[in-house]
């Protein structure tokens, strides 16, 4: 598995996990009749579809390369960004899942947020819809970009591809299944990569410890390279962890309520019903993987000799299969960061296709297209998004965590103040709405330049809670509900 070199076994193990992802869109295409089967599968998804398709597309590839190397060069540390976002996933499912499903079924069978917001608003309907769609569109193209950079150093760390190469070839394979099966293909896909992302972060850090001679001898080893990576209340150098670094790694957790890709898939559930049995499953996926995944960069620490170099840290859980596993075993094993990447970067082009698709073309060019060329739409709007993505992705130098930290956030603060609020606080005005979204949404982007003092502070942070304040904010009593 050194690079430069193609393991047959590997490359073997990767085509035929591809070959079967494909074959999965195309039979979904055969189910997909129109707009609402092609973004929200008719609204049939059972239970375990829905939990594992919304954490699935919700973790992506930082889950196997971003927070095991956070994990890797920050110790214990990184243990509150997983406190924070299995709290968030509690909050999500149970405070806007069932409100959610239900309301924009209620609003004339919302099929996207953009619709919704303007169907629950109509005397902003038309600005918050065009508004929504271009922030999604926005913060999409980061957010798809972070897992082509995530397919990129897996192909070329694995497969021994150059990285350029390796981030076409994730994007053809990506855009390939979305283009076909739509969003029955990317929830089906979901479900089969949710469980080989669970196993493997099991599996590896297991045999870590395992062959490091139990758990003492794994955390002596820690010990040794750096005491101050065993304290979660300091940092890698020794410093206390202040105000500004809890409340960043903790805020993760406010994301939640704001990621378009997973909240689509509360509301494609079949019922509420569907959603309690969900969730159930939902918390004992996150909690187990997320811990696999912390353990994943906490085996490596002690492990790996000599370290990682700088700038590497995010390929640890690559080495690790790499140095502990056969090379079939590894292939499956590695197929599961690719089951990482997909899982998410196929929601993440869907929804911003109906972004473009259906809340941009569809209503406001050509409002009386019908079902079929709003589909051929959406699957040219995959194509038309996934270029920009590609390029940003070619751009050297770029980290998993940093990009998906900043769509998480510019999400978050844009529409989860505003979801909450408006599918809880029944007299909510339009323009209130879009007063809301305007300020989270441009909060993160303006946070994101400054430095500094309190602006080290996580950009999703302020940005949530200054979209929340113009939506708490008292007044008259409210129209537009």
């Amino acid at each position: 598995m050194n690079q430069g070199a193609l393991d047959p076994a590997i490359l073997a193990t990767f085509a035929g996990y591809i070959l079967a992802m494909l074959g999965i869109g195309l039979f979904a295409m055969r189910r997909t009749r129109n707009m609402g089967d092609y973004l929200l599968g008719g609204r049939r998804l059972g239970p375990w579809v829905t939990a594992l398709s919304a954490e699935a597309s919700d973790m992506s590839g930082w889950l196997l390369l971003g927070l095991p190397g956070y994990a890797y060069i920050a110790g214990m540390e990184a243990g509150w960004i997983a406190l924070g976002l299995l709290v968030g996933t509690w909050a999500n499912w149970t405070l806007m899942a069932p409100a959610l499903r239900r309301q924009t079924f209620a609003c004339g069978d919302a099929l996207t947020l953009p619709e919704f917001l303007a169907r629950r608003f109509p005397d902003r309907a038309r600005a918050l819809r065009i508004g929504a769609a271009i922030f999604i569109l926005v913060f999409f193209t980061l957010y798809t970009a972070s897992g082509l950079v995530a397919g990129g150093k897996l192909f070329e760390s694995a497969l021994g591809l150059p990285y350029t190469t390796a981030v076409l070839v994730s994007a053809a394979v990506i855009v390939g299944y979305t283009f076909l099966g739509g969003f029955l293909a990317v929830s089906w896909t979901d479900l089969v990569q949710g469980l080989l992302m669970g196993a493997a972060l099991v599996a590896a850090p297991l045999i870590v410890v395992f062959d490091q001679g139990g758990l003492a001898a794994s955390l002596a080893a820690i010990e040794a390279r750096n005491p101050h990576l065993l304290d979660p209340l300091v940092s890698a150098s020794g410093e206390p962890l202040g105000f500004v670094a809890l409340a960043s790694l903790l805020g993760w957790g406010l994301g939640y309520f704001g990621q378009p890709h997973i909240l689509a898939r509360f509301m494609a559930a079949r019922d509420t019903a569907t959603l309690r049995g969900a969730r159930r499953i939902a918390m004992g996926w996150v909690t187990l993987t997320l811990l696999g995944a912390l353990l994943v960069g906490w085996a490596g620490i002690g492990y790996l000799d000599p370290p990682l170099p700088d700038g590497e840290h995010e390929k640890v859980f690559l080495k690790l299969v790499a140095l502990l596993f056969h090379p079939v075993m590894a292939g499956i094993l590695l197929a599961a960061v690719l089951a990482a990447i997909m899982s998410t970067a196929d929601s993440q082009l869907l929804v911003a296709s109906s972004a473009l698709a259906e809340d941009l073309y569809a209503n406001s060019l050509r409002p009386e297209a019908p079902h079929s060329v709003r589909v051929q739409a959406g699957r040219i709007a995959v194509l038309a998004i996934a270029v920009p993505a590609v390029m940003l992705a070619l751009q050297p130098g770029n980290q998993v965590l940093d990009l998906v930290a900043w769509a998480w956030a510019g999400f978050g603060a844009t529409f989860g103040p505003l979801l909450l609020f408006g599918l809880h606080r029944r007299e909510l005005s339009g323009t209130r709405a879009l007063a809301a979204m305007i300020t989270g949404g441009l909060t993160v982007l303006v946070w994101k330049r400054l430095e500094g003092g309190l602006f080290d502070l996580y950009e999703l942070v302020p940005g949530f809670f200054a979209a929340s304040l113009v939506l708490a904010m008292p007044g008259s009593k409210e129209a537009g509900s």
